[in-house]
């Protein structure tokens, strides 16, 4: 702003300094017309008409060359007396200021319109317009100048520590070791990036929130082909790959084996082997699923932020959130917050319902559900299952579409009194449930839901309320993919298919374990 208001005063002087010899350039032309029509009249016997002819176009053409040198002399003066306070000398900001391509463009065209009008010298007027383009469109395109250029930044102090030495505000984080750099090198297309950005636009539509940008470094205290993938300053997961060679998956139906570098899959954990890229075809052929490093690299980082959706959301997320459903619903917002329910409240309850797989898509339902459950609970822990009740709706459909039964197990109406009971006996517990109970339970709901998952179905545990959020807690570590849902989740009018009970006939043993 000091700049412009210093550019604007300047300019205000050159108009005065310029002023006098524009007015002076009017008044030679009009005396140059007045003279030579007074005196092709009255000395040479000329009509009117004939004097104007001739004395006009010759006033008209005396005026036009007198103002070239005077039109030079006028930028030279305006340059001089415009001139801004700036690091750069004067050479320099008239360098920069003709060697922007925003200022050629204009003239280009104003020239290319003149170089169209009748009477005017069009091969002159149109060869400029044609230079002038020439100079945007390589000022545009080329290098630019050096003397435009901003000055460089002083050496970093080695003895100066700076914050972000010994922090890192970043949520999400990837580490890569230096024999992986080609994946992110722009000179080599960066294919992981561009998987990187498609995931977090697939995670942010499906989670409900924007996931935050990854952190992409490397790091030299890793192995040259490994790679750590880092949620919230926590170290989530790392692997190797070997970015010049393709990663055949095993699907479970080949017809003869690939021969190369026998590992796991980072993300699914299936055999797989690292081969080279002239046997991709051969690989295929045998039946192997066949992906590139950087499909691999992005493929575990997309499970990791599905898994850990919860760690990256916080208090922030959540008033974007509820800025964003302001717009529409102002009147919900402000009876959700501050009261009954703070910030740092509804932030711990979408937290709570990510962590068990249940996306914010919806948050205008999640949000209602949230007024409705505040008015009858206070506790956090059953304010959380309150809201899960209130949206039963949206979590069944993660697990079945609409017109499809939800494959559920059950527990065994002995076991799932015991399991009432023990929650009730440890109500302020973490893990209420008894070791050795808790062991065979996730044995057994495992053995029960193996086939199922085998499949490539989801299935839920269905239980009561009272029991609901302590088994959730036992089985995320085990079993993650099966979701508990309490009686009370689940809509009137969804099917529901029973896929096995668990703790009945030879499950006699669980009740024994409680003993």
């Amino acid at each position: 702003m000091a700049t412009e208001a210093d550019f604007y005063g300047s300019m205000d002087g050159a108009s005065k300094f310029v002023k006098g010899d524009a007015v002076a350039g009017v008044l030679i032309l009009v005396i140059n017309i007045v003279g030579g029509l007074v005196l092709g009249t009255l000395s040479h016997g000329l009509t009117i008409a004939q004097a104007a002819e001739t004395y006009l176009l010759l006033a008209i053409g005396d005026a036009l060359v007198a103002q070239v040198p005077a039109l030079l002399l006028s930028i030279a003066a305006a340059s001089i007396v415009t001139r801004v306070a700036s690091p750069l000398d004067l050479s320099g900001q008239i360098t920069s200021q003709f060697g922007s391509p925003k200022a050629w463009a204009p003239v280009a065209a104003i020239l290319a319109i003149l170089g169209v009008l009748p009477g005017m010298p069009h091969l002159m007027m149109l060869s400029a317009a044609a230079l002038a383009g020439y100079l945007a469109w390589r000022l545009r395109h080329g290098k630019p100048d050096a003397a435009a250029e901003p000055e460089a930044a002083p050496p970093p102090n080695p003895s100066i520590i700076g914050w972000d030495e010994v922090s890192d505000g970043a949520a999400l984080g990837l580490e890569l070791g230096y024999g992986l750099i080609g994946l992110v090198d722009e000179r080599k297309g960066a294919p992981l990036m561009a998987r990187i950005t498609g995931i977090r636009r697939q995670l942010s539509r499906e989670l409900g929130f924007v996931v935050p940008l990854v952190r992409v470094r490397d790091n030299l205290a890793l192995g040259p082909n490994s790679y750590r993938i880092i949620v919230a300053g926590v170290i989530a997961a790392e692997d190797e790959v070997w970015p010049e060679d393709l990663l055949a998956l095993d699907s479970g139906d080949i017809l003869h084996r690939i021969e190369g570098r026998q590992v796991k899959d980072p993300t699914f954990g299936l055999d797989a082997v690292w081969i080279a890229p002239e046997k991709r075809g051969d690989a295929v052929v045998a039946g192997y699923t066949v992906v590139d490093p950087a499909t691999v690299v992005a493929t575990h980082l997309n499970q990791i932020v599905q898994t850990a959706a919860a760690e990256m959301f916080g208090m922030d997320e959540a008033q974007k959130l509820l800025d964003a459903l302001k717009e529409s619903a102002p009147q919900l917002v402000a009876g959700l917050t501050p009261q009954p329910l703070p910030l740092a409240s509804i932030a711990a309850l979408c937290r709570s319902l990510l962590a068990e797989g249940v996306p914010l898509k919806d948050f205008r339902r999640i949000a209602e559900a949230m007024v409705d459950a505040a008015r009858e609970e206070n506790d956090p822990s059953q304010l959380a299952e309150a809201v899960r009740q209130r949206i039963g709706g949206l979590i069944v459909q993660t697990i079945a579409p609409a017109r499809t039964p939800l494959p559920v197990l059950t527990l065994d109406a002995e076991l799932e009194g015991l399991l009432n009971q023990a929650v009730r006996a440890g109500k302020d517990a973490s893990h209420p449930i008894e070791p050795n109970l808790a062991q065979k339970i996730v044995q057994s709901i495992g053995d029960a839901a193996g086939p199922a998952l085998a499949e490539g179905r989801r299935v839920a545990l269905v239980t009561s309320p009272v029991a609901r959020r302590a088994l959730s807690r036992l089985l995320a570590p085990h079993i993650a993919d099966v979701p508990v849902l309490s009686f009370l989740e689940i809509p009137d009018g969804k099917p529901v298919e029973v896929v096995a009970v668990v703790g009945g006939g030879v499950n006699r043993a669980l009740l024994g374990a409680a003993a």
